[in-house]
């Protein structure tokens, strides 16, 4: 950036004066070109004087080595030409400066002459008899002027391209001091001084950024101790059922168990094998989701549908504990993803189901509205402390770690459901209470709202 800045300095002076020294150069020219002729004209009536006085004898006896003198009578002819013989030249009546001279006694002309084959500057003056008298001189060229100047151009030249560098050079690290003096770590304790009132919105940009990194770094952390955790718990979650399927194996296995006591022991064995299993699928679709590599197939489908097959999943699961399952609503087309969309609410009724009393009930309502669907589930159940509320999300939380252990939940069900909605940008509303139950609602967009996730 130093160097950029460098020479976009430099070379801009250095264009700048190339721009100013044609201007000026033109300039020049137009003056020179008008002091010639003014000093023409003042040689003409000089000489017109001496035509005057003396005639043909004084053009004669004239030395003039840069002036042409040419004598043009009334008609036209030329009567005298100190450079050309006046037998071979034609009329000038028609000369422009002939003609202005002739009707108001002094003209001037600026042209290509070609008799001499070159540019040439006339100043002509009418005599008392009607002859006019004219003087003429060789234009000086742009390129003589040049010539004449150049020794001081080229001075004036290197002055400027060493002034340029240096002049650039401080320039740059003026501008450029202030900008290398922001401290990084805390830049808006500069936003009230004077220098750096015009770079303000960078100092803004930077400040930002470094929240957002901070932000950043925070969740990179958050999301290590997450992963840290989930990776202890799921541990810890594996290590209880095993133990406890090796125990019963290892009892069975040395006969230490009485006949009475060996199917008890392969439902315990089964039901432990079954709870690993479905603990190491939630497992797999949490990680899934996590990694955003669940089966995402989009398309249109029906909630209030999948409502009803979710329930019939579960009722087999609700009659064994005497819980009641009802669904309500209307049909819901949405667009989403089938398999989430169902997991949302098989998870919601498990839940419901499990942490519910004996002869209570589960009620599902499904109410499609013009831009989103509702869906809400309700239990009668042991409720939910507010202090857990927001944390019932969380993997592996539990609000009845002993209750969770009789029914063999994983912990991992509203984990889920928390990343399906968030899939369907979606939101999750608990409402609760102590000992009466608890009503979780969805709010799911019908159509699909920005960027999903």
């Amino acid at each position: 950036m130093n160097n950029k800045i460098f020479n976009a300095i430099w070379i801009v002076a250095i264009v700048i004066f190339l721009a100013s020294l044609v201007f000026i150069m033109s300039v020049s020219y137009s003056y020179f070109s008008g002091l010639q002729l003014k000093q023409l004209k003042t040689e003409a009536e000089l000489a017109s004087q001496g035509v005057f006085m003396s005639g043909l004898d004084y053009l004669n006896s004239l030395e003039a080595k840069d002036y042409r003198i040419t004598w043009i009578n009334e008609d036209g002819t030329v009567l005298f030409d100190n450079e050309v013989n006046t037998n071979e030249m034609e009329n000038h009546l028609e000369r422009e400066e002939i003609r202005e001279a002739i009707a108001g006694g002094y003209g001037e002309s600026v042209r290509y002459s070609n008799t001499l084959s070159e540019r040439q500057l006339y100043s002509a003056i009418r005599l008392s008899d009607g002859s006019v008298l004219r003087l003429s001189i060789v234009q000086m060229a742009v390129w003589t002027l040049l010539f004449e100047l150049a020794q001081p151009i080229c001075f004036v030249i290197l002055i400027a391209f060493v002034l340029s560098i240096v002049l650039a050079s401080r320039l740059t690290k003026r501008i450029l001091e202030p900008i290398n003096s922001i401290d990084p770590d805390d830049p808006m304790r500069h936003i009230n001084e004077e220098e750096y009132k015009e770079i303000a919105p960078l100092l803004i940009r930077i400040q930002t950024q470094n929240e957002q990194l901070k932000r950043d770094q925070k969740e990179i952390e958050k999301a290590a101790l997450i992963r840290q955790e989930f990776t202890a718990n799921v541990s810890h979650e594996l290590k209880t059922p095993l133990h406890a399927i090796s125990g019963y194996a290892e009892l069975l296995e040395n006969e230490m168990v009485k006949d009475e006591d060996i199917k008890p022991f392969a439902r315990k064995i089964r039901e432990e094998s079954t709870r690993i299993t479905k603990l190491v699928e939630d497992i797999i679709d949490l990680t899934r989701l996590d990694n955003g590599r669940a089966e995402m197939k989009w398309e249109r489908c029906d909630l209030f549908r999948i409502a009803e097959n979710a329930i019939d999943s579960l009722e087999v699961a609700a009659s064994a504990l005497d819980v009641t399952l009802s669904v309500q609503g209307a049909d819901a087309p949405s667009w989403g993803v089938p398999k989430l969309l169902y997991s949302i609410i098989y998870n919601l009724c498990d839940n419901a189901i499990k942490y519910n009393h004996a002869g209570g009930c589960v009620e599902v309502f499904v109410k499609p509205k013009k831009n989103e669907t509702i869906i809400s589930v309700k239990d009668t159940g042991i409720g939910i402390p507010e202090e857990s509320r927001e944390r019932i999300f969380e993997r592996f939380y539990r609000v009845d770690k002993s209750r969770s252990k009789e029914v063999g939940g994983t912990g991992l069900g509203l984990s889920i459901v928390k990343h399906a909605v968030l899939i369907h940008n979606g939101v999750i509303e608990v409402k609760s209470t102590l000992g009466e139950g608890t009503e979780m609602i969805v709010t799911i967009p019908k159509e699909p709202t920005g960027k999903m996730i």
